[in-house]
């Protein structure tokens, strides 16, 4: 049976269950589609959160960005593990206890306004989008492979299959779809991990054969990566980060952007009660360290596979000929996501850090430029034909990249659609409409998000994690703040929270558009995004910390100039931060 057809299968009867499920639990009212009828188990809600976390950005492209920056990357983990924490401790039960459908739902009545409410609605619909075009660019890589077809078509065949159950189940068929798509990933993902790790270490559990011995050398497996990769012009594996001040401000703003990410935030309204709302958050941080805690040793041991793949017999040696590449990389070839330029004629491939600092030690050997240019997004899904795995285990990691993919860009279009139909139309345009009318506006306003993210997605900004990256710092620069100014601090009022949100987002959409390009097309830029032209040393990645600041700075000072917040307001924060007792999320 070829790899195609053992792919077809897995991705398949995956995708047939998925159906099945939105089918099966299709939504026939606003409050099963935004929070699929508020019953959901504690446990299943954890695992369905987890899905919706453990995006493409995890599943597929985190491990290549530390597998291609090492220890520097591993502020992806730190960010998104401890933004996690913060969401479940400080925003989640309060949030619950409200009792609302959405996150605009709760500023626009903590902050008495109307306005207040619609620049919630721009600041969702500006981190979810952006999110979602991630998503849908890790989606088209995995079709593209497993299907053996350009990334484009790939990704055009996600956006439909993603519209489908998305649209079709709401939120009741999400959650239940994600649960189903977390079994899948977690497999997909551990299984391929733990195979490798005993090939290079004898050790079948990864996290601990990151830090055991290379079997093949006797070194220890992290000595042998640095001592591989110093040889072929790149930086130690495990060398320090020079700029400590990018790197604490992107942790720090993946933390916060997290914790104000809309559509992990309306998980928690749809179990029973408040205590439901902490035990699907401690259980979504155990079913997430099942997958954080392995993929630093992915990582690692992809790197020293292509490595090693390259040059089989040492850095120091002859590499392979181009003729005698695996067939891994002929795949692979096909999809655009490996490309090979023969510059010095030899017909051998040279892969190697092609800078002014290696250039002496290159040119000795005969090398007239790198020769081959790897998409990191593609890392996790070649590892199991990288290390010579069974088909079997190809085709269920295709599944896994495809469940982590389309489980988040589901959650995120629902966060969408649910801020067009309820938020805006419902709740400013049209306060009247049905409860039809309703449903029907947030699958049409689905449908064009959709269109939308897949069209940025055919040319992102950058790989899934990076775009990934700048949706946290556009939510930490306007959602996060005013969540935790709303439940903690009486004394905001609304001209307080409009401005600050105006403020942190504004600042925050000018510096990443001034390095990424403007609205994000390409060669639109009016900066190269390289560190010598970024302000104080602070990437487009990390700006969200800095914009979360000034939206804090902003909305206090307003509010200590101008009148007080409504007795009755600060009431309901009074309420709110005792989280006991809440009934079912309600629509008012």
């Amino acid at each position: 049976m070829s790899q195609f057809t053992i792919n077809l299968l897995f991705v398949g009867a995956s995708f047939a269950l998925y159906f099945g499920i939105a089918i099966w639990a299709r939504a026939g009212s606003t409050k099963e589609f935004y929070v699929a009828g508020g019953g959901v188990h504690p446990v299943m809600n954890g695992m369905a959160t987890a899905a919706d976390w453990m995006s493409a950005a995890s599943f597929i492209s985190m491990a290549g960005l530390i597998a291609a920056g090492g220890y520097a990357n591993s502020t992806f983990l730190m960010g998104w593990t401890g933004g996690y924490v913060l969401l479940a401790m400080l925003l989640a039960p309060y949030l619950r206890k409200f009792g609302k459908f959405t996150v605009p739902d709760f500023i626009g009545d903590r902050f008495y306004s109307r306005t207040a409410r619609l620049v919630a609605v721009a600041c969702l619909i500006i981190a979810s989008v952006t999110y979602v075009i991630g998503q849908m660019t890790g989606a088209g890589v995995a079709f593209s492979r497993f299907l053996e077809v350009d990334k484009d078509t790939g990704l055009i065949i996600a956006a439909v299959v993603v519209f489908f159950y998305a649209v079709l189940g709401g939120m009741k068929g999400i959650t239940y779809t994600q649960v189903a798509q977390y079994c899948v990933l977690i497999v997909a993902y551990t299984i391929p991990a733990v195979f490798i790790s005993l090939q290079l270490t004898d050790t079948f559990i990864p996290a601990i054969g990151l830090f055991s011995e290379h079997t093949q050398s006797g070194m220890p497996l992290l000595q042998k990566l640095d001592e591989v990769v110093r040889e072929l012009g790149f930086r130690d594996y495990t060398a320090d980060v020079d700029n400590k001040l990018n790197m604490v401000l992107f942790t720090l703003s993946l933390m916060i952007g997290t914790a104000g990410l809309p559509h992990v935030i309306i998980r928690f309204f749809t179990v029973p009660k408040v205590a439901d709302a902490r035990w699907s958050a401690g259980w979504a941080l155990v079913f997430i360290a099942l997958l954080y805690l392995t993929a630093p040793a992915v990582a690692s041991m992809a790197r020293l596979n292509l490595m090693t793949t390259i040059y089989p017999e040492g850095p120091t040696a002859n590499s392979i000929a181009y003729d005698e590449r695996p067939d891994w990389i002929q795949t692979w070839e096909q999809t655009g996501l490996i490309k090979y330029e023969d510059k010095n004629g030899d017909g051998r491939i040279q892969f190697y850090n092609d800078t002014p600092a290696f250039a002496e030690e290159a040119t000795a050997r005969g090398w007239a430029g790198n020769e081959l240019t790897v998409n990191r997004d593609i890392l996790v899904l070649a590892n199991p034909e990288i290390a010579n795995l069974p088909g079997w285990v190809i085709g269920l990691i295709a599944a896994g990249g495809l469940a982590a993919a389309l489980s988040t860009a589901a959650g995120l279009l629902l966060a969408i659609s649910s801020a067009v139909s309820h938020d805006l139309i419902k709740g400013s345009i049209n306060p009247d409409i049905t409860e039809k009318g309703e449903l029907l506006a947030a699958r049409v306003s689905m449908f064009f998000a959709i269109i939308i993210a897949t069209y940025l997605g055919m040319n992102p900004p950058g790989f899934a994690a990076q775009v990934v990256a700048l949706a946290f710092g556009i939510a930490a620069a306007s959602i996060f703040p005013a969540l935790m100014m709303g439940i903690f601090s009486k004394r905001v009022n609304s001209k307080g929270a409009v401005l600050g949100m105006l403020a942190g987002l504004g600042c925050t959409l000018v510096y990443i558009f001034t390095y990424l390009g403007w609205f994000f097309i390409p060669g639109t830029n009016t900066l190269a995004n390289t560190p010598d032209n970024w302000l104080f040393g602070v990437s487009p990645l990390s700006f969200g910390a800095i914009g979360a600041v000034i939206n804090f700075a902003v909305a206090f000072i307003v509010s200590n100039m101008t009148e007080e917040v409504p007795q009755d307001v600060q009431d309901l924060v009074e309420s709110v931060r005792y989280p006991k007792g809440a009934g079912g999320a309600v629509d008012h």
